[in-house]
């Protein structure tokens, strides 16, 4: 049995090195990378978080677009006379631009990773594992009101999530090898 470091890889594409616990060649400037050939379900989780990250950007202009029925729901709910219903509208028309550059924010992420994933690395898909429950907990923490926008993007970031995690697609995220 061949050791790690004395193995001969020439030839391997980047797929198989990758199953042996190697990684890719390094691409030298002036050449092209080699394209990934992931697993079905991993293609198909890339294009829903892209399908996601749009739903979910798309939830918040739709927010943005309707803020004034929000800013009437909190003005009704207000007992306090020092609050004044300008000082609520201009609170919450704030909080739904921060929500939205958020969400911009985490999609750009979520886009990143995905396609870091795409390609096999390991560590994206622990990121994208982490990332959702991060927005999802700020969402249901920070945001006014949730659009059924906003609860189809959290689905599609879900079902993407699993695709990642499936047995067949397992020995495409290989562990790091050991290092004598």
């Amino acid at each position: 049995m061949a050791d790690k470091d004395t193995e001969d890889l020439s030839g391997l594409t980047d797929d198989e090195r990758r199953q042996r616990g190697r990684s890719p060649d390094p691409v030298l400037p002036g050449e092209h990378a080699p394209k990934a050939a992931p697993p079905r379900p991993v293609a198909i989780s890339f294009w829903l978080w892209v399908a996601g990250g749009v739903v979910l950007i798309l939830g918040y202009v739709q927010l943005l677009a309707g803020k004034s029925a929000v800013i009437d729901r909190y003005v009704e709910g207000t007992t306090d006379p020092k609050i004044t219903p300008q000082m609520i509208a201009d609170g919450v028309t704030a909080m739904l631009w921060y929500l939205f550059g958020g969400s911009i924010a985490f999609v750009l992420l979520f886009l990143l990773f995905a396609y870091k994933a795409r390609e096999g690395t390991r560590s994206a898909r622990t990121v994208l594992t982490v990332l959702p429950i991060v927005m999802v907990l700020l969402i249901f923490t920070f945001a006014p009101v949730l659009t059924y926008l906003t609860l189809v993007a959290v689905l599609l970031f879900v079902i993407a999530l699993v695709l990642l995690y499936l047995p067949s697609v397992s020995g495409y995220f290989p562990k790091a090898g050991k290092r004598p």
